[in-house]
């Protein structure tokens, strides 16, 4: 059975990705802690950094540091991850939109 917190970090990876593809593929890590607060992830800067590392190793993402401040970009594995086209474990898959 998946834990609560678990369930949690599927949530916020899969939010992490939409609000890049809503974003033309590319945000920066401040952008996206803001944005996910909207979306009921209310998170730390170490942690949006670490989920950003985490898609990362998974090739959903690319990831470049500019000044001290992550940059991620989508990848197209990322990008079919967020839409229900491929199933990444770790990620929550995505349900259907009206």
């Amino acid at each position: 059975m998946t834990s609560f917190a678990d369930l949690m970090n599927q949530d916020r990876r899969l939010v992490i990705l939409r609000l890049l593809a809503e974003a033309n593929s590319e945000a920066n890590e401040s952008l996206l802690q803001i944005a996910l607060e909207r979306f009921g992830h209310r998170v730390s800067r170490d942690q949006a950094r670490g989920d950003l590392a985490w898609l990362k190793e998974q090739g959903l993402v690319e990831v470049d540091e500019i000044a001290g401040l992550m940059i991620a970009r989508l990848t197209q594995r990322g990008f079919e991850c967020a839409n229900g086209i491929v199933t990444v474990p770790g990620v929550r898959r995505p349900t259907p939109r009206a």
